[in-house]
């Protein structure tokens, strides 16, 4: 994975470390935002899910055994709050489990 995905990897960590190129690459999609308005805060470490050929999985994993429903490899914030995405999921624990119909919103 790591030759693959090296140039990506050492961008994302002068990005890291530079709040000057973090506010750049900001800039690209809010050309507004400046370095006041960026503050620091707590980080994470979000897993990533790879193929069996090395490549990264850009999708959910969903996985089920009888009694456990497994959602892997969220591949982001704004995936993981959708509501289709969660109606998704909540249609297949439906059918997996065979539970009753959902009450309407």
């Amino acid at each position: 994975m790591i030759p693959g995905y090296l140039k990506i990897g050492l961008e994302e960590m002068a990005r890291d470390l530079s709040k000057k190129l973090f506010i750049e690459s900001c800039q690209k999609y809010v050309p507004e935002v400046t370095e006041d308005d960026c503050v620091p805060g707590p980080s994470g470490v979000r897993a990533q899910a790879l193929g069996d050929d090395g490549a990264l999985v850009d999708d959910f994993i969903v996985q089920t055994s009888e009694r456990i429903f497994h959602v892997r490899n969220a591949p982001s914030p704004a995936a993981t709050s959708s509501m289709a995405i969660g109606r998704a999921i909540v249609d297949r624990a439906e059918q997996t489990f065979s539970l009753g119909p959902r009450v309407p919103a």
